[in-house]
């Protein structure tokens, strides 16, 4: 059965790679999709069995069902990785899709915010409540840092070392980093520790190591930063198209824009690779140009 060889690979995956959550979700939707389609369309019982044919029908059949670039890439990248799974634990004699290219795809530029719009988003939260001093210090540190969101949620107080001026944060892989922190991030940090968190603490549940906390006194989730950043975005009156990842963002393009090492913002950021950072001098080209157009009279 195609699905037992699968099985194995997603243990792989959680145990040895140690990859998130939902990266996984990710590859098991899509292998699961691509194993299904080997055996009820092409008739394939073994792996061994697939071909370089296989998957290029497979895709063929992707784009017809509507897939764009982008989701035919991540097939692709999902197939590859399972096949040299495969090929190293010698249950198929080679590997099929060596050859396979990925779709050409539009580069996307990440949005960023300016430094105006940053200051309002940071300054948007109403810091006379416990629940307002914790968005305060959560936005602070995003932006401070550069962490993910799910990083940031994930912190727990041990992580938190505010006399030697930095955190600890867990990325891709659970692969950990330090990270420096600025002065203002870490009053605003101090200020939730001291007033904000003891409150938010519900005496009825047991203690809690998380370092941000819900109105339950539970650890805040990542759908629930979002909520919080949508709504403060819309107070501060920033009519961009925000995501999760926008004040990551801002942190690199604005550290970039001010001169910062490419290779010092990737150890910031915690990429494996200096081409995943490289974006971001796409980004300060495009905003310097755009400034040109604006600003040089005859531009």
């Amino acid at each position: 059965m195609l699905e037992y060889e699968l099985k194995d690979f997603l243990h792989y995956l959680t145990v040895e790679r140690n990859l998130a959550k939902n990266t996984i979700i990710s590859y098991e939707r899509d292998l699961k999709k691509y194993a299904h389609y080997l055996r009820h369309v092409e008739q394939i019982q073994s792996w061994n069995d697939v071909t370089r044919l296989h998957i290029m029908q497979f895709l063929k059949f992707l784009k017809e069902k509507g897939n764009s670039p982008k989701t035919i890439a991540r097939h692709i990248a999902s197939i590859r990785s399972f096949h040299q799974f495969l090929l190293r634990e010698k249950v198929a004699e080679q590997d099929p899709s060596v050859h396979i290219e990925s779709p050409q795809m539009e580069r996307t530029l990440p949005k960023v915010l300016s430094l105006e719009e940053v200051e309002a988003l940071l300054e948007a939260p109403k810091t006379n409540t416990p629940i307002g001093v914790r968005d305060k210090a959560m936005l602070e540190l995003l932006y401070a840092t550069g962490m993910r969101v799910s990083e940031l949620v994930n912190l727990n107080l041990s992580d938190v070392h505010l006399t030697m001026g930095f955190v600890r944060c867990y990325g891709k892989g659970k692969k950990e980093r330090i990270v420096p922190v600025g002065s203002m991030a870490l009053n605003a940090l101090k200020v939730y520790l001291e007033t904000a968190r003891p409150k938010l603490i519900n005496s009825k549940k047991r203690t809690t190591d998380a370092l941000f906390l819900n109105h339950h006194g539970e650890r805040l989730t990542r759908q629930g930063f979002w909520k919080i950043l949508k709504k403060l975005a819309k107070e501060a009156n920033i009519e961009k198209e925000l995501t999760p990842h926008t004040l990551r963002h801002s942190f690199a393009t604005h550290l970039l824009e001010n001169g910062a090492d490419l290779r010092a913002v990737q150890e910031l950021l915690g990429h494996a690779d200096i081409s995943t950072t490289q974006i971001y001098t796409h980004v300060t080209k495009t905003r310097l140009k755009d400034v040109y157009k604006q600003y040089h009279p005859r531009a």
